[in-house]
């Protein structure tokens, strides 16, 4: 089973692939999301959008938006494709798009780029953010999240995949983004509650999916999956690595 379809199946009951609860991603998106005269309105990117599910929650209710997403997994993409076809009025405001998101061209600026836990497929946080400015309409904001380290990283940690360069430490992290030329206008560590929530559901709902499926193909390498994870995450970088969402503008107001 291809590492694709184990993130897909893993993500069944946290479509949100961050440790961020439903009030958190409604809250950041609240604050994140264009307004224009009091009313929002504005184009949407998010590049690694995965199923979708930010925009998706951006569009809904939200008629004057617009969005696109980008990712290279094609079973997530059509995921969001059929959500967004049964959510009303979203379908046709919701433009998916399979390929590299570094390599994603668009003719027209977007109010709102996000990059939510997709900071590997750009080389980190810094080169994320370079990314989503070449997209940026001016007074524009980034919606972007990344891992830190809460503690400095153990054996246990680095044992479990991790480099100790990997991340920074929170003020370091931010201080870097703002050296870069932005500033927080919001942001949110998430908790440890978020965190095991996201890692039970990771891991569970794989599980899950292995014991109902005793004679897929898969079955194997799904269980392997889930427990390599878990005893990655228990004994490993539980209460070490950190995650932080934060709602950016550029300094220069560019």
């Amino acid at each position: 089973m291809d590492q694709q379809t184990i993130s897909a199946l893993a993500h069944g009951d946290h479509p949100i692939a961050a440790p961020l609860s439903d009030a958190s991603v409604a809250r950041l998106l609240e604050r994140a999301l264009p307004r224009a005269g009091g009313r929002l309105g504005g184009r949407l990117l998010d590049l690694g959008c995965g199923s979708g599910e930010w925009l998706l929650r951006a569009l809904s209710g939200r008629p004057e938006l617009r969005a696109d997403g980008v990712d290279l997994a094609v079973a997530a993409l059509e995921r969001a494709r059929v959500a967004a076809a049964e959510r009303d009025g979203i379908g046709d405001r919701l433009t998916l798009h399979q390929q590299d998101a570094t390599e994603f061209t668009a003719s027209d600026p977007y109010d709102l780029v996000l990059s939510v836990g997709a900071a590997h497929a750009f080389g980190g946080l810094l080169p994320t953010l370079r990314a989503a400015r070449r997209h940026l309409a001016p007074g524009g904001s980034v919606l972007v999240g990344d891992g830190f380290w809460e503690r400095e990283p153990d054996r246990a940690t680095l044992d479990a995949g991790f480099a100790a360069d990997e991340f920074a430490d929170l003020a370091t992290t931010v201080d870097r983004v703002v050296a870069d030329g932005w500033l927080p206008v919001y942001g949110h560590v998430s908790t440890l509650e978020e965190w095991d929530d996201y890692e039970w559901s990771w891991t569970g709902t794989l599980t899950r999916w292995a014991l109902d499926h005793p004679d897929d193909p898969g079955h194997d390498d799904a269980l392997k999956a889930a427990n390599a994870h878990r005893e990655a995450w228990l004994r490993g970088y539980r209460g070490t690595l950190g995650f932080v969402t934060l709602v950016l503008r550029r300094a220069d107001g560019a």
